[in-house]
């Protein structure tokens, strides 16, 4: 009896080990099963994969629709070309049936014509003249009376009176006209300071042949000159594209324009115009403009990149109107 109890003692740890064991596994396989479950749930979808026999397919059917398509406006093409035709073919037996008539009624008229005597003849072609006179005036009754019946606006002519020309000796006004703007130009205060800055420089120079310089600016313009033993040349280099004022803000009452004007005396004064060929329209209305406030005007046309110059010898004056 003792044998046996010490026997069960000695089995009883190994026991419960087998059992810890079995626990344990069975623990790990719900694990295991749990994770796998969770990522099975939360894996995205999976994408599909297009086999290279559908990607063929489908473009075999975008092709055969490409082709439908095409076909289908060829068709209709066809289908309005044969219609044309028809209307062709239609206005062509249209047009040789009335020259058939034509050709028959002439026949008729000259045959009848030929079996008259002379004065019966005469009558004849007296009668279809007047038939065709009449039928002209008719065409020319209607085409007056849609003439009358269509609106029409009045043309205005302006005309000026066109005094000749004369070489303008007195005081004269220049004006800039390019890219359709007014502009001043400072002639007389430029010029002074050309003479000043020649002289300034010419007592610098033992001997000097040829001077050259440049002043301002002034008014929006520099003055470049040069003196040489043939006299003074003088060009005006404007510092900006965009001077002045648009001819519509120019000849506005209150512009620079008109203030300037409004201190000339239009029996002692000559306005003149440096007119580029961007602005030949505009010159047009100014001088109209200046035309009724009195002043006599000159244009001096230039190149459109040449400068405004002038010169003391072999130079212009400028004509007037």
């Amino acid at each position: 009896m003792h044998r046996h109890t010490r026997k069960t003692a000695a089995e009883a740890p190994g026991h419960d080990s087998f059992l810890d064991i079995v626990a344990n596994m069975v623990g790990i396989l719900i694990i295991l099963v749990t994770v796998v479950g969770l990522r099975v749930k939360n894996a995205p979808p999976a994408a599909s994969i297009s086999s290279p026999e559908a990607d063929s397919d489908r473009d075999l059917q975008e092709d055969l629709s490409i082709e439908q398509s095409l076909r289908k406006d060829v068709l209709e093409a066809a289908e309005e070309t044969r219609n044309l035709q028809q209307q062709m073919a239609a206005w062509s037996r249209q047009r040789d049936a009335l020259a058939t008539t034509v050709a028959a009624a002439e026949n008729r008229i000259r045959s009848r014509r030929r079996q008259m005597d002379a004065r019966s003849r005469s009558d004849f072609d007296l009668d279809r003249n007047l038939s065709d006179t009449r039928l002209r005036l008719e065409q020319i009754e209607r085409q007056r009376v849609r003439t009358e019946n269509e609106p029409t606006s009045p043309i205005i002519v302006e005309s000026h009176p066109t005094p000749l020309s004369q070489r303008v000796d007195g005081h004269e006004a220049h004006f800039q006209l390019r890219g359709g703007r007014v502009t001043p130009l400072p002639f007389q205060e430029l010029m002074e300071r050309v003479v000043a800055d020649a002289r300034l420089r010419s007592t610098k120079l033992f001997n000097p042949q040829e001077l050259t310089g440049t002043v301002g600016p002034e008014g929006g313009f520099r003055a470049s000159y040069r003196y040489t033993p043939a006299g003074r040349f003088v060009q005006l280099i404007p510092v900006s594209r965009h001077l002045g004022e648009s001819l519509d803000e120019a000849l506005a009452e209150g512009s620079r324009f008109r203030r300037r004007i409004s201190k000339l005396s239009p029996h002692r004064s000559t306005v003149t115009i440096w007119t580029y060929p961007d602005s030949f329209g505009e010159l047009r209305r100014l001088k109209t403009k200046l035309f009724r406030l009195g002043f006599a005007t000159a244009a001096r046309p230039l190149p459109q990149d040449v400068h405004i110059g002038s010169a003391s010898h072999g130079g212009t004056k400028s004509a007037a109107q």
